[in-house]
């Protein structure tokens, strides 16, 4: 669906600051426990989601790297908080463009999102949790290569086309393969931009991920949300 359909963009200046659980990024990404457990797992640009807080309370082991981190956790609370109020005033204005079969309401959308921040500033906030969040933004990355059996990129790639264009979406990706582990996966969500509009390059960027030694596949998504947003970026790692 596009905005010649009838669909409003969602009106954002930079990039927003997002809460999401793990459960979430299980329907998203069609996740399952032995995904989970396969090896560590990056979160890139995983913002005050509560993915790699909800992660380590189960057992496994997740790493996330967003540039907020390098904001004492007080802050950075503030700032997600604030993000939340705004995002639920613009989502109040254009609900009837999403499919709410996911979230139930507005209502249960936000307390998912305050209570995915709970956790996530909460394990912030514990001894050596630096180690876990990384204060770092694409289209580098500090960590060494293979280090991730899965790495996910939720909300951030594509959905930002109009200020991100080819060349650092190229990178980024390739980085994320840098930090794959042979064997495993670089998962991205969702594929269209605020304007609900399909990107331009994205045939154009799995080429060149194929070009790296990458296996793409746009894979069939569990969370509907954004109308038409059904697929998500598989990118493969063979082993060599």
């Amino acid at each position: 669906m596009s905005l010649g359909m009838g669909m409003k963009p969602y009106e954002q200046q930079g990039v927003a600051v997002t809460c999401r659980s793990l459960e979430e990024y299980m329907a998203m990404f069609g996740l399952s426990g032995e995904d989970l457990a396969a090896g560590e797992i990056a979160d890139v640009a995983g913002g005050a989601s509560s993915f790699t807080a909800d992660a380590a309370a189960r057992g496994y082991r997740a790493a996330a790297f967003d540039p907020t981190y390098g904001t004492a956790v007080p802050q950075w609370h503030e700032a997600a908080l604030a993000e939340i109020d705004a995002s639920t005033a613009k989502l109040e204005r254009l609900k009837n463009q999403f499919d709410w079969s996911y979230y139930g309401d507005l209502d249960r959308h936000r307390s998912g999102r305050m209570a995915a921040l709970g956790r996530s500033a909460a394990d912030r906030a514990l001894p050596g949790a630096e180690y876990r969040y990384v204060a770092a933004s694409l289209p580098e990355l500090p960590a060494v290569d293979g280090r991730f059996a899965l790495v996910v990129c939720s909300h951030f790639l594509f959905l930002y086309a109009e200020s991100f264009g080819y060349e650092f979406h190229r990178r980024s990706l390739l980085e994320m393969m840098r930090i794959c582990a042979p064997g495993g996966r670089v998962l991205v969500y969702p594929l269209l931009s605020l304007r609900w509009e399909p990107n331009a390059d994205l045939e154009r960027l799995m080429k060149a991920v194929a070009a790296a030694g990458g296996i793409t596949e746009l894979m069939p998504s569990r969370l509907p949300f954004i109308p038409g947003s059904d697929r998500f970026l598989q990118i493969s790692i063979p082993v060599r």
